[in-house]
């Protein structure tokens, strides 16, 4: 066997370890919190629950959804949970291959775009859910009864955890691509009108059709953008004076 299909065949070795690592990570997550999936599912229907009409109650119109609701939703939510194990290990696979002061700018980044996603999930549980939750139940057509089905509220939950967790990443997109050269903080500063009329658009594409969610979600986009903005250009210039140091040096 040749010295170049060894390194190859080992690659591919440890991306399989990697792969198995954090598909254990999952799986363990799964059995964890399998008996405790109806719990869990109350807590995250809790926002549509408080807001029912007194009398009315989730329905479940599928003959399996009593029971592959709740174990959709825990295999989506240890997917999520174990998303820091999943990105540390692409991270340690591909890290040897990386400089040094590559490692150092994608530490952090790879850090904080795991803060600001769970803070997008956390977001939208917290602050636009209960608004949301609200606002529909008032738009129903009269003489209608508002009982969601509980897979129809799980794909909605779920659409939007990842919409905001993935919104909530701006500011990560936009500081890599001002270290990395490839637009400056005053160009994207020029490009605001459009960036701001691309997240309304964004917002109205991944949210319910209600103004409300789309306000929620457009404005936090733009605030993080400004924010990204701000941050790509104080990093653009300590990297440059780094730079410029170690040459003179």
């Amino acid at each position: 066997m040749s010295d170049q299909e060894q390194p190859l065949i080992s690659h591919l070795i440890e991306l399989r370890s990697r792969l198995i690592k954090s598909l254990v990570s999952v799986l363990v997550l799964i059995l964890v919190m399998m008996p405790f999936a109806t719990e869990i599912y109350t807590i995250i229907a809790y926002p549509v629950i408080k807001n029912l009409s007194q009398g009315t109650e989730m329905i479940a119109t599928g003959v399996l959804s009593p029971f592959l609701t709740p174990f959709k939703m825990v295999v989506i939510l240890a997917f999520m949970v174990s998303m820091p194990i999943i990105i540390y290990q692409i991270w340690a696979f591909i890290a040897p291959g990386l400089y040094k002061s590559e490692k150092r700018i994608a530490t952090p980044i790879l850090i904080s775009s795991i803060v600001l996603f769970y803070l997008g999930c956390a977001f939208a549980y917290f602050v636009v859910f209960p608004i949301i939750f609200v606002f529909l139940p008032n738009i129903a057509i009269e003489g209608v009864t508002y009982m969601p089905d509980i897979n129809s509220y799980l794909d909605i939950v779920v659409r939007l955890f990842f919409a905001f967790g993935l919104a909530f990443e701006i500011p990560v997109a936009v500081i890599i691509l001002i270290i990395l050269g490839v637009t400056s903080a005053e160009k994207l500063a020029k490009s605001r009108s459009y960036v701001i009329v691309g997240c309304f658009v964004i917002g109205m594409i991944l949210t319910p059709p209600d103004p409300t969610s789309m306000i929620l979600m457009a404005i936090p986009m733009w605030i993080l953008f400004e924010f990204g903005i701000i941050m790509g250009q104080l990093l653009r210039k300590k990297s440059q004076q780094n730079d410029q140091s170690s040459t003179e040096s």
